[in-house]
Formats: C-alpha cells, sequence, structure tokens
C-alpha cells in the first residue's frame, strides 16, 4: 500500500536531520525535493528511488504548487510510496499544511515528519537563542516575502516586544528595517542575518536596526538567510558556534552593549 510522507529535512546539516526523517525517506518510491534541501540527505533514500526536484525558492523558476500537489496525487493513486522534502520544517512556511490539507481532500492519509526549523537553528549557529528571560519573552516567526496586502502588520509586531524571526525577508531587508522604524522600533534595536546556516559555507552580519539593511548589503549576503532582530541578538558571537566551519562577517559597529 503506497503511503506520504510530508518531511522536514532539517536546517541545512545532514546531521540535524531527525532519525524519524531518514527512515522514512527510506521507505519512499518517489522522493519529491524541495530547492533548499541539502542534496546530501538524499543518501537516506532508498538507491531505486525516484528522485525529482520541484524547488521553490523567491526570485528563481519554480515548480507551481498545484503541480506539486498533482504530481503526489498520481503517484500515490499509482501505488507508489511518496516523500515530499522540505528543507527546515514542512509547517513553518514549507506549504506543507496545504499539502496536507490537498491529500487529505482526496482521501489520502500524510505522515508529518517534523524538522529542525531554520528560524530555530540558524541563531543558534552564531549564540542566538530566540528567547531569553533577560531580552525576550517569545519570539514571533514571520515571512518578509510578501508586500502590499500581504504585508505583515510590523506596528502589531513591534508592539510584542518579541524576538522577531524573518524567512525570506532579503530581497526587502531595507523596506522592513525602515518599516518597523516607522513602527516605532528604536534604530539601536541588535539586529543580525545568518546565510546558510549550518552549513560550510555559513556566514553572518551584525548591525544595529540604523544601519543594519547596509551592513547586510556591504556584507554581500544574500539568500538563504534568516534575519534576528531584537535583543537577543546581541548575544551572538563574533565566531559562529558550529559543528561546521563558519565564517563570522561583521558590521565594525557591533557593540550592542553599549
Amino acid at each position: 500500500m503506497s503511503r506520504a510522507w510530508l518531511i522536514g529535512a532539517g536546517p541545512g546539516d545532514v546531521e540535524l536531520m531527525t532519525l524519524k526523517a531518514t527512515r522514512a525517506l527510506a521507505q519512499a518510491d518517489v522522493v519529491l525535493v524541495d530547492d533548499l534541501v541539502n542534496p546530501d540527505v538524499l543518501q537516506f533514500a532508498r538507491a531505486d528511488a525516484l528522485v525529482v526536484y520541484v524547488g521553490k525558492r523567491g526570485g528563481h523558476p519554480s515548480t507551481p504548487q498545484a503541480g506539486i500537489v498533482a504530481m503526489m496525487l498520481d503517484h500515490l493513486r499509482a501505488g507508489r510510496s511518496v516523500a515530499r522534502l522540505k528543507g527546515g520544517d514542512p509547517f513553518v512556511f514549507g506549504r506543507g499544511g496545504e499539502e496536507q490539507q490537498a491529500l487529505h481532500e482526496a482521501g489520502i492519509d500524510v505522515e508529518v515528519v517534523n524538522g529542525i526549523t531554520a528560524g530555530i537553528a540558524a541563531p543558534a549557529a552564531i549564540g542566538i537563542p530566540v528567547t531569553h528571560r533577560d531580552h525576550a519573552q517569545g519570539v514571533v516567526f514571520v515571512t518578509g516575502h510578501g508586500a502590499g496586502s500581504a504585508e505583515p502588520d510590523w506596528h502589531a509586531l513591534v508592539a510584542t516586544r518579541m524576538t522577531l524571526v524573518i524567512y525570506m525577508g532579503m530581497r526587502r531587508l531595507g523596506d522592513i528595517a525602515g518599516a518597523l522604524l516607522a513602527a516605532g522600533m528604536s534604530a539601536d534595536t541588535p539586529c543580525a542575518a545568518i546565510e546558510s546556516a549550518t552549513r560550510p559555507e555559513q556566514r553572518h552580519a551584525l548591525a544595529r536596526l540604523g544601519e543594519f539593511s547596509q551592513a547586510v548589503a556591504s556584507a554581500g549576503l544574500g539568500s538563504p538567510a534568516i534575519v534576528v532582530i531584537g535583543g537577543v541578538a546581541s548575544l551572538a558571537l563574533a565566531q559562529a558556534v558550529s559543528t561546521q566551519a563558519a565564517d563570522a562577517t561583521l558590521h565594525p559597529d557591533t557593540d550592542f552593549t553599549r
């Protein structure tokens, strides 16, 4: 009997993929792989599995979501087991909820295998805890990809005084910083951007909000990256603590204590 899984591959480092994820991947006849998944995790797939790349990244050609769902359903109805392999966690900005709904509507059960989301792993890779009793009583995960009617309510987010972890925000970083400043966030708020977190090519930049977008641009950072805004970013270490060989790209003004 065919089975379906929505599998989180974690933030990039293969060793951060869960045991359950590797076991599920080893059972699948077909693996549909997102663009941000480290190809090295495919070592856990069956040698005879059909691997199909269905990448979805902002600013790049991508497979339509409806096409991905249709592909999953075609394989499942043909009796094949399907693993939908996503970077991070399938239910954190991974459209896993949409795919689960579509499969349920088609009468197909799907097992969700959680993964470590980049919104937690990326800050941790440079020593930033997303919550800390002295800095933030909570954390808000938000996408920076939207514009217009899809724009987050930055005023409401600033009012929470919680750590903001922004996914897919690098292309609009200047607009986001400007919106936060306009919403009343202090220009001295510590910020961090972490590119390719937990991978050998990991880099990061630190700066205060008023200079953040310029500092990130000067460092040459790009996607995929996670942005952290809030007092916890002041805890970042100059040299990232990671099992990978990370490179810290620091803005000159990174003394958040003054």
